[in-house]
């Protein structure tokens, strides 16, 4: 029988006691892992060891597989109308707006993330996404299509059957609302992996899974390392579909092993190294407020995070200015704090990883015009960095960093910033800044970029699409395109009086 964590906070931010299990969910039911073992759970902001939770392994996938193989044949899929999974997911989440101060406190405790920015932000964003794909469960329909009179042909939207599911850490529980409600909604059963870095909201939600009436077996979560729970559900024959969102690395791997397995559908949903190019016209407050939450905004740690500044000429002095003296005033500390922005990076490995790039930009001539430097002794706090003096064949200007390093790069023209923005192997998102619409418009269908902002950065809406370009993935994410991710679409072709 799995134990149990209970912690008690009592932070400025948050008061109360929240208690979970630290097994594996599989088939509606906590368990332990077949082969024992668990992972520490660490708090960033001290370097300490919080708990730890079970460990899933190949052997727990497939458990986890075939429960979620006879769901979808028995309780749910095709036997459970569109409106009835509608209503089960609007449960989820009225459970999870009951329980929102818990998961951003869970949230907070093992990223590292403002307790604020995990209440407001990412947990009213996956409880805004389980509703919007709550209200589409009943929508999922194919076409009447006009061929001749003896025939009637129309196609249907079939759920894919089982799909795995693999999350990252930064945004843990709008992520796995990202996952879970556009494939709960299509009729799909899920074997979930969160990160083994953040999986104390997933034991949190788990819960609330057969309080809001889902069948044993429809979502199944599974803690474990990428290596091994990861790359088992990339593997398994069950399962007919991957979706992951993370590095370009490991998604290579993992469409690798999708292919050399069965060929199964995948979604990725990779890394950025998005350019926010900023024009002399531009309207200088809101570009610098807005850049500065480009790239600063959840540590930097943003797969679309804008950190590659790039400022016309005319204004650069201006801006470089401004954005030191905001970039400066970001307040870096306790994640309980009110007033924090910015708490410690999610690890000591990603802290000593930042840390690396910035002595890389340093080696390579590039200047540290502000920051660079670890906050205080304890935990994985890092000082907001701008870089500038930067060359396009820096690291730290063609690899993600995924932490708060932005590089400040000064241009002269339209066609020249344009080339060098789209001289990137990424292509997730990308921002321009101006107050001629023409040119706005014209820079934004230029870039290669799967989202392009006009005049403001990193704001997403549920109703639009994300995803990106290049090597940033396959696939969309949100809006109704991200139903396309979890249907297979059947043509049926009806004789009603053809003859041979």
């Amino acid at each position: 029988m799995p134990s149990t964590f209970t912690k008690t906070f009592d932070t400025p931010a948050y008061k109360g006691t929240v208690t979970i299990p630290l097994g594996l969910y599989i088939n509606g039911e906590f368990v332990d892992p077949v082969e024992g073992g668990t992972i520490d759970v660490v708090n960033p902001a001290t370097g300490k060891v919080v708990t730890s939770i079970a460990a899933g392994t190949k052997a727990d996938i497939d458990i986890a597989a075939k429960a979620a193989k006879e769901a979808y044949k028995t309780s749910w899929g095709l036997k459970v109308p569109g409106i009835q999974r509608g209503k089960l997911m609007s449960k989820l989440a009225v459970l999870m707006e009951e329980h929102i101060a818990e998961f951003a406190a869970l949230d907070a405790l093992a990223n590292g993330k403002a307790y604020n920015t995990a209440y407001g932000k990412d947990n009213k964003g996956a409880i805004a996404v389980m509703e919007y794909y709550a209200g589409w469960a009943d929508k999922i329909s194919g076409k009447t299509i006009e061929t001749n009179e003896k025939k009637l042909a129309y196609t249907r939207h079939e759920p894919i059957g089982v799909v795995g599911q693999i999350i990252p850490w930064n945004v843990p529980m709008f992520s796995l609302s990202l996952k879970v409600a556009p494939a709960l909604a299509t009729g799909n059963t899920i074997v979930l992996k969160p990160s083994e870095i953040t999986p104390l909201s997933a034991l949190l939600f788990c819960t609330l899974i057969e309080q809001a009436g889902f069948p044993p077996g429809v979502i199944n979560i599974v803690n474990g390392y990428g290596s091994t729970a990861g790359q088992a559900i990339s593997e398994h024959p069950l399962i007919e579909k991957v979706a992951f969102t993370g590095s370009t690395l490991t998604g290579r791997k993992i469409m690798e092993a999708a292919a050399k397995s069965n060929l199964k559908s995948v979604t990725l949903e990779l890394g950025g190294k998005s350019p926010n190019v900023i024009f002399d016209d531009a309207d200088l407050e809101q570009a610098v407020k807005w850049a500065i939450h480009g790239i600063y905004y959840n540590h930097g740690q943003n797969c679309s995070a804008g950190s590659r500044i790039f400022v016309q000429e005319g204004i650069y002095d201006k801006f470089l200015d401004q954005f030191t003296e905001q970039a400066r005033a970001i307040k870096v500390g306790d994640p309980f704090s009110p007033d924090t922005y910015q708490g410690p990076q999610v690890s000591k490995t990603q802290f000593e990883r930042i840390m690396g790039y910035i002595t890389s930009g340093q080696n390579d001539g590039a200047t540290v015009h502000l920051g660079g430097k670890q906050v205080g002794q304890e935990g994985y706090f890092i000082e907001p960095t701008i870089f500038t003096e930067c060359q396009p064949n820096m690291k730290i200007v063609r690899e993600e960093i995924f932490g708060p390093v932005a590089c400040v790069i000064k241009f002269k023209t339209e066609d020249e910033v344009v080339e060098q923005a789209n001289d990137t192997s990424y292509g997730l998102a990308a921002s321009v800044f101006t107050k001629d619409i023409d040119r706005a418009i014209r820079v934004a269908h230029a870039l290669e970029a799967g989202t392009a902002w006009i005049n403001c950065s990193n704001q997403a809406e549920i109703s639009m699409p994300f995803g990106g370009f290049k090597q940033s993935g396959i696939g969309r994410d949100l809006s109704e395109y991200a139903l396309e991710n979890y249907t297979n679409v059947k043509a049926v072709h009806v004789n009603i009086g053809l003859r041979l």
